[in-house]
């Protein structure tokens, strides 16, 4: 009987895997779909981008929860996920006014900000920085 009821539970994970397989196929044409000729929103490229995250999520979610076996552990798993979702963010959060100013705003981006330049190293006084002269060689 411990036979008959492993080989059901082998047939069930199996079939569980190939119906998971065969979503994350049609999910893949979706995407492919998007770059069709048939695709009607081709002028609005956000309805494509969001039709794109909505697939992308949903794959990631398939692989998770059955591929990596979440979908079956126990509720530890949120003690560990929780925690490490909150430093992301937080680290995301912490990092955006770096990002920031790095830039003056008003030249669109392309000169570096005052504090920046502030701290940069001089290309003259830093050697390794600079290139080598024609005369120095670095073959003696």
């Amino acid at each position: 009987m411990a036979a008959s009821h492993s080989h059901e539970t082998e047939a069930h994970s199996t079939r569980v895997y190939w119906q998971v397989f065969l979503a994350l196929t049609v999910l893949t044409g979706a995407s492919f779909f998007t770059y069709s000729s048939y695709w009607p929103f081709h002028d609005t490229p956000a309805v494509g981008w969001t039709f794109m995250m909505a697939v992308s999520v949903t794959k990631a979610m398939l692989v998770m929860l059955f591929f990596m076996h979440l979908k079956y552990e126990a509720n530890w798993k949120y003690v560990l996920t929780i925690p490490a979702t909150v430093m992301a963010i937080f680290l995301i959060v912490a990092l955006v006014p770096d990002v920031m100013w790095r830039y003056e705003p008003g030249a669109g981006g392309s000169q570096p900000s005052v504090e920046r330049l502030r701290h940069a190293a001089n290309p003259h006084e830093a050697p390794l920085l600079r290139s080598p002269a024609p005369h120095e060689s670095s073959a003696h």
